[in-house]
């Protein structure tokens, strides 16, 4: 194809208009990013400046030792890696037992499983509630990571359910006829066909639980114990905000994600890909 015939009107009419859509989505994200280098008090005098006039670290060093978000950040670390985990383990299997052995019945389960979304988070509160005072987990980290899987099992098998179906039965036949058995088939030949399905689901898992807030604030009320959703909200429970500290809290909070989808993101998108065919 000559280069007259790819670049016509049309076709350059697109590229800038979704160059003009993606510097417009990126900017507050980027604004972010180098406001949390600048010093408080340039933020106060002028905010809407992009580059600062002088870099600092001093607001990380205040968010990390002073405030002590630290603990926060491990706390949410442990709590979204357990929950990733856990959830994503339990979600191959369940998706992988459907597809195989209730076909016909995992169609009827999967769309039941979704539908458990219909539902806003604020109206399970009270029932949740209830439930952890109950088993006596209230005010801990094993609480919180119960709270998420009820909400990411049932996604993520509805997600790894069309991975799945993208298996060919023959290969499972074949490994099975050399030896192999049902664990054997499962890990060794249907885990590496699905990976990048169960990565993409992982990274949603994580998302998910790593910036969830409204549970981790009502569930949990030991400050040793609060996630950095919650720990950033206290920042403007201050007599005076400081927009330097509340820039470097959010710019931590946003950074795992974003350095989780630059490293992973071609096995995203060849998970979505894949998954597509249901």
């Amino acid at each position: 194809m000559s280069l007259k015939k790819r670049f016509t009107p049309g076709t350059c009419f697109s590229y800038v208009y979704l160059t003009i859509i993606a510097v417009v989505a990126v900017f507050p994200l980027l604004w972010l990013l180098v406001s949390a280098f600048k010093s408080s008090g340039e933020m106060l005098a002028n905010p809407t400046t992009i580059l600062p006039k002088e870099w600092t670290l001093e607001n990380f060093k205040t968010v990390l030792f002073t405030l002590k978000f630290t603990v926060n950040i491990k706390n949410s670390l442990i709590v979204a890696l357990v929950t990733t985990v856990i959830a994503t383990f339990i979600s191959s299997l369940a998706a992988y037992g459907i597809i195989r052995f209730f076909p016909r019945l995992g169609n009827i389960m999967t769309k039941i499983l979704i539908t458990t979304y219909m539902f806003p988070s604020i109206m399970l509160v009270i029932p949740y509630a209830v439930v952890m005072n109950s088993l006596h987990l209230t005010n801990t980290r094993g609480g919180l990571v119960l709270v998420y899987m009820s909400f990411s099992v049932p996604y993520a098998v509805w997600m790894l359910v069309g991975f799945f179906k993208t298996v060919p039965i023959g290969i499972e036949e074949a490994a099975r006829i050399d030896g192999a058995n049902r664990f054997q088939v499962f890990t060794r030949v249907v885990i590496p066909l699905v990976r990048p399905g169960i990565v993409s689901t992982a990274i949603y898992v994580f998302i998910n639980a790593w910036n969830e807030f409204l549970y981790a604030l009502l569930l949990v009320s030991s400050s040793a114990k609060t996630t950095l959703s919650v720990a950033v909200k206290t920042l403007e429970g201050a007599d005076i905000l400081n927009w330097g500290s509340m820039m470097a809290a959010s710019a931590i909070v946003v950074l795992p994600s974003i350095i989780f989808f630059i490293l992973i993101q071609n096995k995203i998108a060849g998970g979505l890909t894949d998954g597509a065919v249901k």
